[in-house]
Parts: C-alpha cells; structure tokens; sequence
C-alpha cells in the first residue's frame, strides 16, 4: 500500500480526513493473478477495481478502511489481487472471521470473497448467521457449481444429474438455491449477477456497497476448466434477452429481445409466463418491489429457474433495518452507563478461585 494512503486507523488522521480521489490502479496489487484463462474470476476481479474508486468517493472511504476476507477455494484468492487490508481465512470461515472485524472496527468496508463449496457446503451455518444478524458485510457468492480449486468435484449448487469427478453417474442431490438460503436467513440486501454482464455486475457492486447491513450477491460465474458452460444457456449474448428477465425496482417484469413475454402470478401461486398483447399491455404482470417488508416475493422470483422460465437477474430485495453492530454497540453504552465499564482481571478473580502450584 502506498505512503500516500496508508495508515490511519480509527481516530487516525488518515480516517477522520476526506480520502484522496482513487483509480483502479490503486486497488490493483503486485500479485500475478493465478485463475486458470478464461476464468469467470477475472471478471469479477476487474469489476471491483473499477467501482472501488467510486465506492470510495461516494462513501468517503479511505482505502485504509477497506478489507476482503476469503475462505478457501478460487474466490478465495481475492484479497491477494486487492490492494487493500485482507485476511485468507480457513475453509468455510470468512463470515466468522469478517464478523469479528466488523464487530471490533465498525468503521471498516468488510467484504467476503466466498464459494459455492466455501460458502454453502462447510460455511453455510456462518454464512446464514451472517445474514440473519444482519451484519454490515458484503458477500460475493461466486457461484460456477462445481469445486473448481479441488479439480472438480461436485458442489451444493450442481445440477441434479451433474457427472463429475466425485459423482461419475451422475448426483442424486437436489441443488441449493442459495438466494433461497439467503432470502430465509432474512438477508437485507439480496441480488443476482453474471461474470460477464459487467455493466450490471458493477452497479450491483455499488448498490451493496451503499447498503446497511448484510448484503448477499451471487455471481453466476463459468469455470472454463471443470464446468465450462455452466449458464451458457441464458448468459450468452445472443441468448441473454430471452432467457433473462432484469429486475428494476417499481417495473413490471418484462422480458424478451422484443419486449414481448412477462410473468404473472398464476392460478397455483407461482409463476408463469404470458406473451404480452401487440400493444406490449402490462396489465396483471408482476411489479418488482424490492423494497416489500417481508421476502415473500422475492422468494417467488427465486423461483424462476431455466430452462422453462427466464433467469431473474439484479436486486432481489433491499430493505432497511438496525445493523448488529450498531445495536451492539448501544447495548454496550447502555451496560456502561449504568454498571461502569468494568475490570476484566476483578471479573476473573471474583468468586470462587484455585491457585494450581
């Protein structure tokens, strides 16, 4: 990290001051990235460096204040090509680890480079405590449904049916959806994104950076080595318009290179597509509210899964809500102010105590 910027924690000068005007330079490090070529990685990697001089413009960040931590697995290599503070944790813990960040330094910009194995498999109980606490952490759920560090081994995502190196006839398990998994943990911020939509994958970056509190954002990324083509079947671009469907706030949910199709509620309470009138009539389509209370629409929308209906991409949901460290920082003030702050060497030696020679 450069002189000009480093230093300054809490209280420093650094921190309390307006942070310089940054470029993608300096969020980019000195590592030589190791994705294999044609990763869906890189992609995502270069989004980042592009919009963190913005987040940190519009947010007043110093980069100082900036830190990604990773579990294990390809994602996981993320804070190494950061310039900024990091942490590679251990298989499955980067929730836990960015908790403790947060929690302890609420100042900071903490994000989570995760996996669908790293996050989902061994990490999914801290992933859904992360989210149901509502913490102010961002999550980047690379999703490409396959183990791809461990040379491609099925993942909790893979497809029923999915032929890999550690079901070679084929998974019996069902896949997990995990904006599903993200929505029941009463995620405040929920959103979809592919690798290569870099316009959309952007501003979904800049809108949880914004947000307060726990934000979650699967990118739908393609392992060019052991699950090439994983979502060709909607993300390429000569299918893209018809096979997905952009989700825009106050919208009705229209689809289609034509603007032609939309969906609607149907008769059993899911949802179904319907060819729209040769006035293009949105009449009865479902209008997108990512704001609703409660998830219960945005979960129909997660429901909506190829190849019968198009593939939702963009804010599921993003509400607002007390953040954790916010409401435990208050708890502490209010314990303070009327116990003291306490003396942790009388609270051990309090009570019944053994001196062991």
């Amino acid at each position: 990290m450069s002189e000009s910027v480093a230093g300054g924690g809490s209280g420093g000068a650094a921190a309390s001051a307006a942070p310089p005007r940054y470029t993608r330079q300096d969020f980019t490090s000195d590592q030589v990235v190791r994705w294999c070529p044609g990763c869906g990685d890189y992609s995502i990697l270069a989004q980042m460096q592009k919009v963190m001089p913005n987040i940190c413009e519009k947010l007043e960040i110093p980069r100082e204040n900036v830190v990604f931590v990773s579990g294990i697995g390809c994602s996981s290599r993320f804070p190494y090509y950061m310039d900024t503070y990091g942490f590679h944790g251990i298989h499955g813990r980067a929730p836990a680890i960015a908790t403790g960040i947060k929690v302890t330094r609420p100042e900071l910009s903490v994000w989570v480079a995760t996996g669908d194995g790293d996050g989902l498999s061994i990490g999914g109980n801290h992933l859904i405590h992360t989210l149901r606490r509502n913490i102010d952490i961002k999550v980047l759920l690379f999703n490409n449904r396959i183990y791809g560090l461990t040379k491609g081994q099925y993942s909790p995502t893979s497809e029923l049916g999915k032929k890999s190196r550690s079901s070679p006839m084929g998974t019996v398990e069902h896949p997990m959806n995990p904006l599903c998994l993200a929505l029941a943990a009463e995620a405040t911020f929920v959103a979809r994104a592919i690798d290569t939509d870099t316009k959309n994958l952007q501003l979904i970056l800049e809108r949880a950076a914004a947000h307060k509190g726990s934000a979650f954002i699967e990118i739908l990324q393609n392992c060019h080595v052991f699950n090439d083509g994983a979502f060709a079947a909607f993300t390429e671009r000569d299918v893209r318009d018809d096979r997905t469907v952009l989700l825009e706030h106050g919208k009705p949910l229209v689809f289609g290179k034509d603007r032609n199709r939309g969906i609607r509620v149907g008769r059993d309470l899911g949802p179904e597509v319907v060819e729209l009138g040769p006035e293009g009539s949105a009449e009865g389509l479902l209008i997108h509210d990512e704001k609703a209370a409660t998830p219960s629409l945005a979960y129909l929308l997660t429901q909506l899964c190829e190849p019968e209906m198009p593939v939702p991409l963009g804010v599921f949901r993003a509400i607002v809500k007390p953040t954790y460290e916010v409401l435990l920082e208050d708890q502490i003030r209010k314990a303070e102010a009327k116990m003291g702050r306490g003396d942790l060497e009388t609270l051990l030696a309090s009570g019944d105590t053994w001196m062991v020679e």
